[in-house]
């Protein structure tokens, strides 16, 4: 090893080291005012849509981890799985892990993927919403409770986007097939666009942006390794999804929405791989 490089690499462990002996969660909170003079450091900005998390990426940690890791990429919108906050949750642990979440700086905006098979999971999904104040339910939900959907989002406000899950699954394997069913109904039903799982099922993700954007509510940002079944989430700029078209294309459809990050590779060290795909989408918009 060269002298220099080997100096560097004995600098950055002792560092790495004095880190996890002050903080041994290895969970850096950042401080915003380091990342630019400006008002607001994030690229995206300028375009008006927001990057943020679904936390399904961070389902082996806690929700305080959750919250540090997605502070520590600048991201500032979070969608929580039920990992991180169970469906089932008392009124009382609804309200209080949701202001952990926006008491840390983040904006807490939707909770999902959410499975409704039953019209009491529908009741249950609605409730869960209202007591934690989101905005949005992504859901897969079975197409015979629409109605009752329908009905709900009008009596709460709260929108649901339908996301595509890809090939194999029996409702929404593509953007069509939930567009299809939801575009004679109220308009706070829409998508939730998946990136990935339309690649795996033969779609280009911009063309279904550009087919369906009177009804995109989100987008799920990832890449893959094939555009067939067999693909499998990668970091972003290493798959096969066309990103930088991708990113045009919401920009020239004036997308106002988030794209948030679901990095699924790597369960339990999510955080090197997330990082790479943030920096690299950041650098495409900047």
């Amino acid at each position: 090893m060269p002298v220099l490089n080997r100096r560097k690499f004995i600098k950055d462990n002792l560092l790495a080291g004095f880190l996890m002996a002050t903080n041994p969660s290895g969970l850096i909170h950042p401080d915003p005012k380091n990342h630019s003079s400006s008002p607001d450091w994030r690229p995206e900005k300028k375009f008006g849509f927001s990057l943020g998390l679904a936390s399904y990426t961070f389902r082996a940690f806690s929700l305080e981890q959750t919250i540090a890791m997605t502070l520590r990429l600048g991201l500032e919108k979070l969608v929580l799985k039920d990992f991180h906050l169970p469906l089932t949750s008392s009124p009382s642990e609804i309200k209080a892990a949701a202001t952990r979440v926006r008491a840390a700086g983040l904006d807490l905006y939707g909770c999902g993927v959410v499975y409704l098979e039953k019209p009491e999971e529908v009741e249950q999904a609605f409730f869960y919403a209202r007591a934690a104040e989101l905005r949005m339910i992504i859901a897969s939900p079975d197409p015979v409770l629409l109605p009752l959907i329908e009905k709900k989002t009008r009596e709460t406000g709260i929108f649901l986007a339908i996301h595509n899950h890809g090939p194999g699954d029996r409702f929404y394997p593509t953007p069509a097939d939930a567009y299809n069913r939801i575009k004679n109904l109220d308009g706070r039903l829409g998508l939730c666009l998946d990136i990935g799982h339309a690649t795996r099922a033969g779609i280009d993700p911009s063309d279904a942006a550009r087919k369906f954007c009177d009804r995109l509510l989100d987008i799920h940002l990832k890449d893959v390794s094939s555009a067939s079944r067999e693909g499998q989430t990668v970091e972003i700029g290493r798959g096969v999804i066309d990103i930088k078209k991708f990113l045009r294309t919401i920009v020239e459809l004036k997308y106002r929405g988030t794209l948030a990050f679901e990095f699924e590779k790597d369960e339990k060290d999510p955080l090197p791989g997330l990082a790479e795909s943030v920096g690299y989408v950041r650098g495409l918009i900047s």
